[in-house]
């Protein structure tokens, strides 16, 4: 189950293009909405918040999210806003949750080897490195391991053949391939050709100045 982190919120009364404003108070902007909660804007430690963003499926993640000290409100992270040319964080929409309906969000893939086809020489390639699923949110993963010790080389696995957590139902096209292990040649051109097109920083959710 993916943990509970506690975060302490502040009402926001700068409204629109504050992000640099805040920014020099070491505050980052944000929105809370969703259930009993409506839409309120609220401001975060910025520091404290970058480092909470920065780990691997903090989008699954659960936080308690207490505005101004009163009862925390038991929510997701629904989108991350990044500056298009620095790539900053600017902007965190916060989903208020009730702990008894289902959710659906993206967590990574833990993949867990090496393959029969990797100790004879070939090279795992990985098409895909999260998954789309849906849970409670008490039911929640960190993670979904993905088991390529049985691939040979010239073998594919399908979504339809990961085992998810209790719990848990992977909402990806079941044909859609997860990960293939060729021959090593083929292997290099594949991952370089790879490397080329990821060139650029991946942006989680919308790109935008600010709010």
């Amino acid at each position: 189950m993916t943990e509970t982190i506690e975060i302490a919120a502040e009402s926001r009364t700068k409204i629109g293009k504050s992000a640099k404003a805040l920014a020099r108070e070491g505050k980052l902007p944000a929105v809370l909405y969703g259930a009993g909660v409506g839409s309120k804007p609220i401001q975060l430690d910025r520091h404290e918040f970058e480092q909470i963003a920065a780990r691997e499926g903090v989008t699954a993640m659960l936080f308690k999210v207490s505005v101004d000290g009163h009862k925390p409100v038991n929510a997701m992270i629904k989108e991350l806003a990044h500056d298009r040319v620095r790539g900053t964080l600017v902007h965190v929409d916060f989903w208020a949750i009730k702990m008894n309906q289902p959710v659906t969000t993206v967590v990574p893939l833990n993949y867990l080897g090496p393959s029969a086809g990797e100790k004879a020489g070939g090279v795992l390639l990985h098409e895909m490195r999260e998954v789309h699923i849906e849970a409670l949110p008490s039911d929640l993963p960190e993670h979904v391991d993905v088991d390529t010790s049985a691939l040979q080389v010239g073998d594919s696995l399908h979504v339809r053949d990961i085992t998810p957590p209790q719990g848990v139902t992977i909402l990806d096209d079941p044909d859609t391939i997860v990960c293939s292990v060729t021959p090593p040649q083929k292997g290099i051109e594949a991952e370089a050709a790879a490397a080329e097109e990821g060139a650029e920083p991946e942006v989680i959710g919308k790109q935008t100045a600010e709010e």
